[in-house]
């Protein structure tokens, strides 16, 4: 029974916390016996992960668990030769929020067909004694995993058989947090002068967006409302304030809607507010979701998207109340983009697209596909394919935008 107060999921996870710990108890010294048993080259190293707690971990891993399966994206551009070879156990989030890169990497790699899915624990479902059984170098989780992991106490129970947890951060903050969860990244699987060219490459890459907008004297920067994954459900309508996709469109030279309502990365406008605020340029954000939310209105985007149908989901989605009457859909100013932009590190590439949105005269030369395209030579084990993007008017997906 639960307990006044309790909810279910705590009083689970104080189940599993009892009957755990016997067997972390049982396993320490084993594992204190392994650990000592390492590689002859492995080092100790102490390193800062994004929420500041400063690690031991002996690098470079061997044996990765990723607590998000979707960190595979950073993984690849850091390790293009054999992205799989570290990992030996992650979330299934992959499969189910981004199917069409999951085939597209089970397709190169089928093998990752057998890696243990773990769970999520902001969901009070990792499966701890897999992860201990795994006998991982290290655990990442994202930053959202914080308030679960406090409560559960993750940390001090991996801790006690040798698992280090670090957290990385793609997501909640990525105009703060990329650039350092690719440096630890690169530092732990030995790929430091990697991750320094990719950080590299995603710099310019945005400077070349920045630089042309902080020459303009007298900048007209056009309201934007960032739709966030319509037609995943009947609710409207989610949004981003400062951060994420939020930020993209403020460095990309508009003016953010939600930046203006929200005080965090994620939140809701109600459709009132939009048809009063009347945004200049409406982007929704899209992805096949067709594992979470089978047969909904959203906009399939992503490797290999089919876009003339994402480009007729998108037309729907733009006659709802909400929309309909604004400034953006009057004058055909509607676009998508893929959503998994928000959670990895190639949002440059966003940035330079909504760039071109936003700002077709002065971005008429920048061809966001070409950097997309450099990105997978140069970093990504996969080859490119497009349908990360569409608009309502001309073709999606490639070339100049046609509004």
């Amino acid at each position: 029974m639960v307990g006044r107060g309790e909810t279910p999921q705590r009083a689970r996870r104080g189940a599993g916390g009892r009957a755990l710990a016997a067997l972390l108890r049982c396993l320490a010294l084993a594992f204190a016996v392994i650990a000592g048993a390492g590689p002859a080259w492995a080092e100790q190293v102490s390193v800062t992960d994004v929420l500041g707690r400063v690690v031991t971990v002996s690098v470079p891993v061997q044996r990765v668990i990723l607590g998000e399966g979707r960190q595979i994206h950073a993984v690849a551009a850091l390790d293009r030769e054999a992205p799989f070879r570290r990992i030996v156990g992650w979330r299934d989030d992959l499969q189910k929020a981004d199917p069409d890169s999951y085939r597209a990497y089970l397709e190169r790699y089928p093998a990752i067909a057998t890696l243990p899915a773990l769970g999520n624990i902001s969901e009070g479902n990792l499966d701890i004694e897999t992860v201990i059984a795994l006998r991982a170098d290290v655990l990442f989780l994202n930053v959202e995993a914080q308030i679960a992991g406090a409560e559960t106490k993750l940390v001090e129970k991996l801790a006690s058989v040798g698992i280090p947890v670090v957290y990385v951060d793609f997501r909640h903050a990525p105009f703060v947090n990329t650039e350092p969860s690719l440096r630890l990244m690169g530092r732990l699987f030995g790929r430091s002068e990697v991750a320094e060219e990719l950080i590299a490459f995603r710099a310019r890459e945005i400077a070349r967006v920045t630089d042309r907008l902080a020459a303009v004297a007298d900048l007209k920067r056009p309201l934007v409302m960032v739709d966030r994954i319509p037609g995943y459900s009947d609710d409207c309508c989610m949004t981003f304030g400062p951060e994420n996709f939020g930020r993209m469109v403020e460095v990309a030279g508009g003016r953010n809607l939600g930046s203006l309502i929200l005080p965090g990365t994620f939140g809701t406008v109600n459709p009132e507010t939009i048809i009063a605020m009347n945004p200049d340029v409406v982007i929704a954000t899209g992805g096949n979701w067709g594992a979470l939310a089978p047969g909904g209105a959203w906009v399939g985007l992503g490797p290999g998207a089919d876009l003339t149908e994402a480009r007729r989901k998108l037309a729907n989605l733009a006659k709802r109340p909400a929309f309909a009457h604004t400034a953006a859909v009057k004058s055909g100013r509607v676009h998508a983009i893929w959503h998994q932009f928000y959670n990895n590190p190639y949002q440059f590439v966003a940035i330079q697209q909504i760039a071109r949105w936003l700002h077709p005269d002065l971005f008429a030369d920048l061809d966001p596909e070409a950097t997309l395209r450099e990105l997978h030579q140069r970093f990504l084990p996969l080859p490119y394919q497009p349908g990360y993007w569409v608009e309502l008017g001309g073709e999606g997906g490639a070339g100049p935008s046609v509004r």
